[in-house]
């Protein structure tokens, strides 16, 4: 084999460059592949734009609207007058009030089915058309039943999930988009034959959707036990409040345990995940765990319950509402106090009602020495009291000499009220009027503190004797006065 002696030169390589030029990024990627599918996918797209059948699709999808424009408001006057008088009420009157609701999408799906029915005895293409028509069909179908409904739960659900399943079904990918949920998985254990066991996208999903439906229907079972419970006279309010606080919190762990159950969710797995959490529930939730059994403790010895008339930390008024982590307590300015559980535990609570609404209050007051009948004053105070609307007879109004003061008799004028959730300062300061109207009136004196200064000796003609002498003239000016 003959050799060439005198080879030319030849330029290496340059960086990042192959043997056939490409670069190496673009090989890593497979640049090749993806302008090829790009391509690809272009390309069927303008044939798809360019045919006849598709442009027909797309005049009958703008033409459908006139008709639908003139015959929906006609077609709403005829359920309006003929059908929704006719229906009785409940779902069927609210159904029918949905459907002339609906009447112009109505008449624009029955405009485009019969067009699909005319494309396909011609034999052209309904493609487009056939989507068109599933989406409406799912919108028409999701707010007939939230309308008819009414229900939030349902109005979300359907916005979330039954809307978009539709749209994807519509464009015929919906089997795709499941097969990649599938494929994207993590382990979560073995069986008791050593297979692995995984839990994929797919799964997560089914398990939310599951869940919701159950936690609605726990919901709707809480609210119907509730009611009944409520309407038995014969339990003790804090009975059904316990009532209450278990459903709240067993009925969504059912609806959960049932949703894992129904995907096949392994739950040997949560051995371990479960020791994770109660030692982080132990660490770091301790003050809400603490809440929460408080909670129970509070109801389960009757301390306070929905109704009564609480004062705790300066704040006064009555229960409203005990929850898992609180309890709402409504003040008499109209504001809602939530105070956790386990303060009334570890502060105490001073409960107004909690054996017997009826509570005494105390109205105190003084008069001046120069009063001589004394117990004539009492019985005009006890009877003053009386005077007052929500002051009771029973037990009656008591008037009591407490001390003889510095400047004036004091005394304690001691009622009973039988509605404490309607204030007690207001109803002191009632009784304390009807008291000052009953002085006034019998020109009895309530003393305001005096001072009287003595001067034992001091100098004569020095200045201190002077100015002395001037202070004990201005003390019996005032004294006179």
């Amino acid at each position: 084999m003959v050799q060439d002696q005198n080879p030319q030169p030849t330029n290496p390589p340059a960086p990042g460059e192959g043997d056939d030029g490409g670069s190496t990024l673009e090989t890593l990627v497979g640049a090749d592949t993806v302008r090829e599918k790009i391509a690809e996918f272009v390309n069927s797209l303008q044939g798809q734009m360019l045919t006849p059948g598709l442009a027909i699709e797309a005049a009958l999808l703008v033409t459908a609207l006139a008709p639908a424009a003139l015959f929906g408001p006609q077609l709403r006057k005829f359920i309006q007058g003929q059908i929704a008088p006719r229906a009785p009420y409940g779902v069927i009157r609210r159904a029918a009030n949905a459907f002339a609701h609906l009447a112009t999408p109505i008449a624009l799906f029955i405009v485009l089915q019969s067009g699909v029915l005319i494309l396909q005895a011609f034999g052209s293409s309904t493609g487009l058309v056939s989507a068109a028509v599933s989406l409406l069909t799912a919108w028409i179908v999701i707010r007939l039943v939230t309308l008819v409904i009414r229900s939030p739960f349902w109005s979300r659900f359907a916005f979330y999930v039954a809307w978009p399943l539709a749209a994807l079904d519509a464009f015929g990918v919906l089997d795709d988009v499941v097969r990649q949920l599938e494929a994207f998985a993590v382990p979560i254990g073995t069986d008791s034959s050593g297979a692995a066991q995984i839990f994929s996208a797919l799964d997560f999903i089914r398990t939310l959707i599951i869940f919701g439906v159950l936690f609605w229907g726990a919901s709707f079972v809480n609210h119907l036990v509730k009611g009944r419970v409520n309407a038995i006279d014969e339990l003790t309010v804090s009975f059904k409040a316990l009532l209450s606080k278990i459903l709240d919190i067993l009925l969504p762990i059912i609806a959960l345990v049932a949703a894992l159950q129904f995907v096949g969710f392994p739950f040997g797995t949560l051995a371990i995940f479960g020791g994770a959490v109660g030692l982080g529930i132990g660490l770091g939730m301790q003050r809400t765990v603490s809440n929460f059994f408080a909670g129970f403790t509070l109801i389960a010895d009757k301390s306070i319950k929905p109704g009564d008339v609480i004062e705790i930390g300066g704040t006064y008024g009555w229960v409203t509402q005990m929850n898992a982590r609180y309890v709402s307590i409504r003040t008499r300015d109209g504001t809602d106090h939530l105070v956790p559980n386990d303060k009334f535990i570890e502060e105490g609570v001073v409960n107004w009602s909690h054996a017997d609404r009826t509570v005494r209050l105390h109205a105190a007051f003084g008069v001046s020495y120069r009063t001589k009948d004394l117990r004539k004053l009492t019985k005009m105070a006890e009877e003053a009291a009386l005077r007052v609307d929500r002051v009771i007879k029973t037990p009656s109004p008591r008037c009591n000499l407490v001390e003889f003061g510095d400047s004036a008799i004091n005394f304690d004028l001691r009622f009973w009220i039988s509605d404490p959730a309607n204030g007690t300062a207001n109803i002191r300061s009632e009784v304390m009027l009807a008291v000052w109207e009953l002085l006034a009136e019998n020109n009895i004196e309530v003393p305001f503190p005096q001072r009287d200064i003595h001067i034992k000796s001091a100098p004569e003609g020095g200045h201190f004797a002077v100015e002395a002498n001037n202070l004990a003239d201005a003390s019996r000016t005032r004294d006179q006065s």
